[in-house]
């Protein structure tokens, strides 16, 4: 894959896969990390795809993969993280925000994927690898959740 290539994917994709990261980790510093890793793969594997869409989808996978490895190295075990969040200038927006990264990591990533970029659940469930009874599940009760946790800030 050439350097145009990945700079093309990166200036067409890199705002999406910088979202989800961000979506995933809460962290301008981790989503940096992350954001990096997934196009240094991109580059490193040279995939070819059937249509964009595989694209798209394939970059999603591959940076919730990327954050879920975040999590669970060793050394992010024993360490604290920054407080780094965005100010936010409407209070409704705060409180939305606080109460996103109040979720559990799988609510998040389907929360994302639905409302931010817009896809179906059965796509979803696809880049995903969960069933789509799973993604529906999962979106209703990251709702409810959401809404308790907006009654209380509110």
């Amino acid at each position: 894959m050439s350097p145009a290539d990945t700079a093309g994917a990166v200036e067409r994709y890199g705002a999406m896969v910088y979202r989800m990261a961000y979506a995933q980790t809460r962290s301008r510093h981790d989503a940096d990390d992350i954001f990096q890793e997934v196009f240094l793969r991109y580059h490193r594997a040279a995939p070819s795809f059937e249509s964009e869409e595989h694209r798209k989808a394939w970059l999603l996978r591959v940076t919730v993969n990327c954050a879920r490895s975040l999590f669970t190295a060793p050394w992010r075990q024993r360490s604290v993280p920054l407080e780094d969040v965005y100010a936010y200038t409407d209070p409704a927006e705060s409180a939305v925000d606080t109460a996103l990264a109040q979720l559990p990591e799988k609510y998040r990533a389907v929360v994302h994927l639905y409302y931010y970029e817009g896809y179906g659940t059965e796509e979803i469930a696809g880049i995903l690898n969960r069933r789509p009874s799973t993604i529906r599940a999962q979106l209703t009760r990251a709702r409810q959740k959401l809404k308790e946790l907006l009654k209380e800030e509110l």
